[in-house]
């Protein structure tokens, strides 16, 4: 390729990366809707996209003929990439009803949700992986044209970044998955129409004859073999430690800076800045040295010490930064997050991106040695072969972490892991002489061993506050109380802790989600007795997100309900939820009304033909990176059309940590399913910080009179004494929590902004109020619009009169 049209095609392949890195996160976004968002569903998702870049790779040089310019060709791989995302767009809602037909759960289940994600994202992974060989091409496998490869590869990732933050920060904030795949194709037909503009200006090559296809990569005569197992080997390595570590390190800066979108796609944009600039100081590299291979060797080494340093900082440095949270400005937090994450991830990131060129170069120089050539063509092969073993080794990193390593091990042993691996991707090259025979392998041992033991020394375990406050472990105090519980489960960290005068809580998503005070026990409380009492008759529940199990231990201990679902995506919930809370869920999981299902609701939904006569959610805040997921209108619909006639869906409401915007988007989303909706408020000393919608398959009208001759039976005794227990002593002051309902709030919730499956705009309204502290407010603005529903109301004229009392306040 002349040097003249170099610049052009690195600015190309920028291209390529930013819409390739804009497909991933809507495709994710959009799968899990219909796979679900559990671990295992993600892992699926994650490594069918991956597998797709990897057979691209390793299919190219073998049915792409030499004669194909390799420019006219990327540019056709644009424009299907292109072609492919907008019919995935288009044919999202077809494939959610085909798989919510066939779903299930178990081995079937996890086979079937691989099908689906292999039906949508595999033809446009393949045409993005065979992009890089196949321009590969047109360069020659001299130092030279391996470090244009290794600027090419650079470019990729670093148009990566800028794609990975407009579409995080920008594109799905302000508008929704369609307008980011329209935005995303639209920079791939301009990199296919350049592509094919310096296609035309290039000299026209010489037509050769087909080479066969080779069996594998560089599978050559003689002793080449094995040196390029031995690069292959170690770059796989290398792909495996990266994918690990981004999947560690992700889960854990979640909880150092809130488990946002936001946090995601900050750690993602610093993880390939770091691989970026790698990629081109790599490619600096490869014409400075005369042993590459020692280089790529030398450079596993050092990523081992990267690692160690990533975890020192995380485990030890970051946790306890002190940093000023400004609820009034949340950019000047992400910058602050920004730069935590260049200390804490850029040394191993750098470090793995150097060590692609660093890895063709290799390889090349090797093919080089034994065949004395430097075609063009070998240079396909050799990008395939290393692409598909780095590739490979990052399916293998992301999917054994995020469903093995961290879940059984915890993450500083996944660390030790990492680092084992790349002392031992360090050895496999460094040890060889030019000729590719085996040097000291007793040394090589003892030196990985070394490199190993000296690093993972430095690896720190995951300190427990971290778990438990998160963003806030700066400040916590031994006066919070002890840590009691920590552990670090598939999807998610656990911790209990206990206060000095005895008060436990339970902790996820780096924050406090449950507790036995006596607020978060009203409310708690108050959410599923309402959820059992207001149905003339509730014998089915189902109960989404466990928690510490107290609303499910109030659902439970109903006398007319016979079976309980519990919905829960982390094993380790339930778990904790029977060992440190059951003196106040009244021991729930061991109820023989109970059964757990261990899956993301929306998947346990789409997937059964159960109906309930009452659903009530408890998801974690909306601000946590899913969780929008379980909000969106769609959901509520696919809820309502779960409730028996006459059901009762009821749904948890925070009005702490977050801002007005984002609580009318949620009230406005429940009451588009549930026209009747109405709203309850946890009012404990004056202040309100929670709210429970309540939707009726049919308008809700509560009889006061017979809820309390309800209560007042023996047989609801346990119900009444939980009521007592949080201040509600008796039916009229339950009901009296009464805060509006839907047709009341109309002008309130005129302009509020709707979440929907395609646009999970709650998320990313959440993510912007995450220090805010204005709930009193937002209730006292929604109480304007609240009027005594006469209509909804009924008892003797005394009750009621009552009741308008405790609603309105006495009259003067």
């Amino acid at each position: 390729m002349p040097g003249q049209w170099f610049a052009m095609v690195v600015a190309l392949f920028a291209g390529s990366g930013g819409a390739a890195l804009m497909y991933e996160i809507v495709w994710l976004q959009l799968l899990q809707l219909v796979v679900g968002s559990s671990t295992v569903s993600m892992g699926v998702l994650l490594g069918t996209y991956m597998g797709g870049l990897c057979l691209g790779s390793l299919a190219a040089p073998r049915l792409v003929r030499r004669a194909v310019a390799p420019l006219r060709l990327f540019a056709c791989l644009e424009l299907a990439v292109a072609a492919m995302a907008v019919l995935i767009l288009f044919s999202m809602p077809l494939i959610g009803r085909l798989y919510a037909a066939w779903g299930g759960e178990g081995a079937s289940g996890v086979a079937l949700r691989g099908l689906f994600a292999g039906a949508c994202l595999l033809p446009p992974t393949l045409a993005m992986g065979a992009a890089l060989p196949v321009v590969a091409r047109s360069v020659e496998t001299t130092p030279r044209g391996v470090a244009w490869l290794g600027w090419i590869y650079a470019a990729n990732i670093g148009g990566a970044v800028v794609g990975a933050l407009f579409a995080g920060f920008y594109l799905l904030r302000v508008y929704d998955s369609a307008i980011a795949t329209y935005a995303a194709a639209s920079l791939n037909v301009i990199v296919a129409a350049g592509a094919a503009l310096i296609d035309r200006r290039l000299p026209a090559r010489p037509a050769l004859p087909a080479t066969p296809a080779l069996p594998r990569p560089l599978a050559l005569p003689g002793p080449s073999a094995q040196p390029a197992r031995a690069v292959y080997a170690a770059i796989a390595l290398s792909g495996f430690c990266a994918l690990a570590g981004e999947v560690v390190w992700t889960r854990l800066l979640a909880l150092q800076f809130g488990a946002t979108v936001y946090t995601f796609s900050i750690v993602l944009a610093v993880f390939l800045v770091g691989l970026g600039i790698g990629g081109a100081a790599g490619s600096l590299l490869v014409g400075r040295v005369r042993r590459h291979d020692i280089t790529f060797g030398v450079c596993q080494w050092l990523a081992a010490l990267g690692t160690a340093w990533s975890g020192l900082v995380l485990a030890a440095v970051l946790p306890y930064w002190p940093a000023a949270i400004s609820p009034a400005d949340i950019w000047a937090t992400f910058r602050l997050d920004i730069s935590r994450s260049l200390v804490a991830l850029l040394p191993p990131a750098l470090l793995w991106g150097a060590s692609f060129p660093l890895a063709l170069a290799a390889a090349a120089s090797r093919r080089r040695r034994l065949t004395g050539e430097a075609e063009a063509d070998g240079s396909a092969r050799i990008v395939a072969g290393v692409y598909a073993a780095n590739t490979v080794g990052a399916i293998a990193g992301a999917l054994g972490t995020s469903l093995l390593l961290v879940g059984r091990i915890g993450s500083q042993r996944t660390e030790w892991v990492m680092i084992a691996m790349s002392a031992a991707a360090g050895a496999l090259v460094i040890g060889r002489d030019p000729a590719g025979r085996l040097q000291s392998a007793a040394l090589r041992i003892v030196g990985a061993a070394a490199v190993t033991i000296a690093c993972a020394t430095l690896v720190p375990p995951l300190p427990g506050v971290l778990v438990a406050y998160g963003r806030h472990a700066a400040n916590w105090t031994s006066r919070a109380g002890d840590i009691i519980y920590v552990a670090e489960g598939a999807n998610s960290s656990i911790a209990v802790s206990r206060t000095p005068d005895g008060v436990l809580n339970y902790h996820n998503a780096g924050k406090i989600q449950a507790s036995s005070e006596p607020q978060d026990m009203r409310l708690q409380r108050m959410l599923g007795h309402l959820t059992t009492l207001v149905p003339t008759s509730a014998r089915s529940v189902l109960v989404i997100g466990c928690g510490a199990g107290v609303t499910a231990g109030a659902v439970a201990m109903d006398p007319q309900v016979e079976q309980v679902t519990i919905a829960e995506i982390e094993p380790l919930v339930p778990r904790v939820a029977a060992e440190y809370f059951g003196s106040v869920n009244a021991d729930v999981i061991r109820s023989p009304k109970v059964r757990l299902r261990i899956d993301d609701a929306r998947h346990f939904l789409l997937t059964t033909k159960e109906t309930f006569d009452a659903i009530t959610s408890d998801p974690l805040d909306p601000w946590v990176k899913g969780a929008a997921t379980l909000y969106t209108r769609e959901f509520f619909e696919l809820a309502k059309a779960h409730l028996k006639p006459g059901g009762v869906m009821t749904l948890f409401v925070q009005l702490y940590e977050s801002s007005p915007d984002t609580v009318r988007s949620e009230i406005a989303t429940f009451f588009d399913a549930f026209p009747n909706g109405t709203i309850w408020g946890n009012t404990y000393q004056g202040v309100t910080g929670d709210t429970v919608l309540l939707g009726q398959t049919d308008p809700t009208v509560v009889d006061v009179d017979a809820l309390e001759w309800r209560l007042n039976r023996p047989e609801y005794e346990p119900v009444r004494r939980s009521l007592g227990e949080v201040g509600f002593f008796s039916a009229i002051e339950l009901v009296g929590s009464y805060g509006g309902r839907a047709q009341d709030l109309a002008a309130w919730l005129r302009d509020a902004p709707r979440t929907t499956d395609r646009n999970l705009r709650l998320e990313y309204l959440a993510g912007l109020g995450l220090n805010l502290h204005v709930g009193d407010r937002i209730y006292a603005d929604l109480l304007r619009y609240r009027r005594f529903p006469a209509d909804m109301f009924a008892g003797t004229p005394s009750s009621l009169a009552w009741l308008r009392e405790q609603i309105e306040g006495p009259r003067e």
